[in-house]
């Protein structure tokens, strides 16, 4: 990236730090309820105690033990100075996401500050719901991206353990293994295989071996048990959750949930097998898997759509090379993500809205929109 934009990049962060620490409201202090989930965990990796408590309710830990471990020095900071400092952080990132998202552009086609403020609006309302959740998907898209970026650099080993950091942050990066593999570099192979065995038993230096492996054993069904009642709540975007709305949860709806998901996977695939006329393939299947995430995620809440960032971003920057049917869906599709707000639908049209999973439909046209752009070897 050209230093003018790094300086540009660098600014707007400050801004948005300043602003964010300027505009944190005393209200806003008393919400951003899941970093209170990771601060509750944090702490008491501190003290060794259990992570996975059924008591939790709705609010249990649901992330790997080594993010605890990991963060339990944040636990001596009192509560709602960690919710400034995670604001103020996550503002900043929203700046550095956009920014890995240009340096994931094999070519940039459009004016770059006209491809940040375009996808800025489209994904407005998810970073909007990740900073007042709290939440940590903005950190997880970061890491993601810089270790793509770290890729096309030649920075295989750096690359490979960013993404076994990122698994930690959240677990679901396991999606990237998988490619890391079919890439066949060494270093980037056994950086993520390294770091995923040390950060999994990371926890051990803190609860022991037996207790590691049981912190394991409570976070496997901690995740698989809290699966199901998710699929019928309005803001569960995966694949799972959209068969379940449409005709109900039952044997039927898993099928087609496998296939649906079988089909995605096929998908990247496909564009995988399609990377050898293009220079640096990685941006656009590192896009693809992003917003693979929250559909194949039981737990895919719409906010995590934002990891799509880049995603979009694609779409902007290639919009001309989209054949003119898809082109017209694709546009439809981006406003339809970027401007269906409760604030502005009312309560009745944006239950109807989300209850009928069109948000998921939404990002299948931009997946689409992604292959259409890798059969025409424009990234």
């Amino acid at each position: 990236m050209a230093r003018p934009a790094v300086i540009a990049i660098a600014i707007l962060a400050g801004v948005a730090a300043f602003a964010a620490a300027r505009a944190f409201p005393e209200k806003l202090s008393r919400k951003m309820p899941d970093l209170e989930v990771y601060w509750t965990a944090a702490a008491r990796a501190h003290n060794a105690e259990p992570l996975y408590r059924p008591e939790d309710g709705h609010y249990q830990f649901k992330y790997l033990p080594a993010f605890a471990v990991l963060t339990a020095p944040a636990a001596r900071v009192p509560l709602d100075g960690a919710k400034i400092a995670w604001f103020t952080i996550s503002a900043m990132l929203v700046v550095v996401l956009l920014a890995t998202s240009l340096s994931l552009l094999p070519a940039i086609a459009r004016p770059a500050w006209w491809l940040a403020t375009a996808t800025l609006v489209v994904m407005l309302k998810f970073y909007a719901h990740e900073l007042i959740l709290g939440q940590m998907n903005l950190l997880f898209a970061v890491i993601v991206g810089s270790a793509v970026v770290a890729l096309r650099r030649g920075r295989e080993s750096l690359g490979g353990a960013a993404l076994a950091l990122a698994l930690v942050v959240k677990p679901y990066a396991i999606l990237f293994a998988p490619w890391i593999v079919a890439r066949r570099r060494a270093a980037s192979i056994a950086a993520l295989g390294i770091g995923t065995i040390v950060l999994l038993t990371l926890p051990a230096f803190v609860y022991g071996v037996a207790g590691d492996v049981e912190l394991h054993r409570a976070w496997w069904k901690t995740v698989t048990e809290s699966t199901a009642p998710n699929l019928a709540n309005a803001d569960n975007v995966s694949i799972a959750a959209m068969w379940a709305k449409w005709i109900g949860a039952g044997g039927l709806a898993t099928v087609l949930s496998a296939a649906t998901g079988a089909a995605l996977l096929a998908t990247a695939v496909f564009v995988f097998v399609k990377r050898n006329a293009i220079q640096f393939p990685e941006g656009l299947e590192a896009a693809l898997l992003l917003t693979s995430i929250p559909l194949l995620s039981p737990q895919g809440w719409d906010y995590v759509f934002l990891v799509a960032t880049p995603a979009v971003m694609f779409i902007l920057n290639y919009f001309t090379v989209l054949p003119r049917a898809l082109r017209a869906v694709s546009a439809g599709a981006l406003v339809l993500i970027g401007f269906t707000v409760y604030d502005i639908m009312g309560r009745t049209a944006y239950s109807t809205f989300m209850m009928r999973s069109v948000i998921t439909v939404c990002f299948f046209a931009i997946v689409g929109a992604l292959v259409a752009i890798r059969t025409r070897a424009a990234a």
